[in-house]
């Protein structure tokens, strides 16, 4: 179903589209219409099943990158809709990205970045409704980078008392990383049980595990909050 070409989409509209299982793709990134879809299996990851290899701790424990929250909303968005090496298109089309930009003012939406040298080199962007965080896209141009922002996006997960970490579609890369796939009726099930607040909103939890860390590695918390081994 296409809805008629306007301007950004109702933040409401989005919240009540994603509560119900549903969310927006374009086919292009100039494209006005959008469509919205509602997949038949659905890709999650199980906040207690992230699969954090040893390798990747490592990374973390050394804080090989800075890494924030929502510092860089639009950059990270723009990002994930550039064009890939591969040629490949784009579903995130300029009003997406308007509403997306509408629904981060109003803090539903959020980013986390990876920086080195203070280069954005790496994140992702998604949607928080009630205790269920669904990602949207996420970007890399540095080695580990994308892995980096999960990681930290479900330690923070993890602080914050949600409960759902929605991926939407299954790739190889999400599914080295512990992703799952479930029927869309699953899917449902497990958003209506994760209505309501979490205890912290993603940005508050990002403040209170930097205060935590204090002086020390914030990495160094993120790696320990995860003991599964490769």
């Amino acid at each position: 179903m296409h809805a008629p070409a306007q301007g950004p989409i109702p933040s409401e509209m989005l919240l009540h589209a994603y509560r119900n299982g549903i969310f927006p793709m374009a086919d292009g990134r100039d494209d006005a219409e959008l469509f919205w879809v509602e997949p038949r299996q659905r890709a999650i990851i199980p906040l207690d099943g992230f699969r954090c290899t040893r390798s990747l701790r490592k990374i973390l424990r050394r804080d090989r990158f800075e890494v924030t929250c929502n510092r860089a909303f639009g950059d990270v968005l723009r990002a994930c809709a550039a064009p890939r090496d591969d040629g490949g298109g784009t579903w995130i089309s300029r009003r997406i990205e308007s509403s997306f930009l509408a629904l981060n003012r109003e803090g539903h939406a959020h980013s986390i970045e990876c920086w080195r040298d203070g280069a954005l080199v790496g994140g992702l962007y998604g949607l928080a409704v009630d205790r269920a965080f669904c990602g949207e896209s996420m970007f890399s141009r540095a080695d580990n980078a994308s892995k980096v922002a999960l990681a930290w996006l479900v330690a923070l997960m993890q602080r914050a008392g949600f409960a759902l970490l929605d991926c939407q579609f299954m790739t190889e890369h999400l599914a080295s990383l512990g992703a799952v796939e479930i029927p869309q009726a699953h899917y449902r099930a497990l958003l209506e049980s994760a209505r309501g607040q979490p205890g912290l909103a993603l940005p508050e939890a990002y403040a209170a595990l930097l205060a935590e860390a204090g002086s020390s590695s914030p990495g160094k918390l993120i790696a320990q909050s995860f003991t599964q081994t490769s």
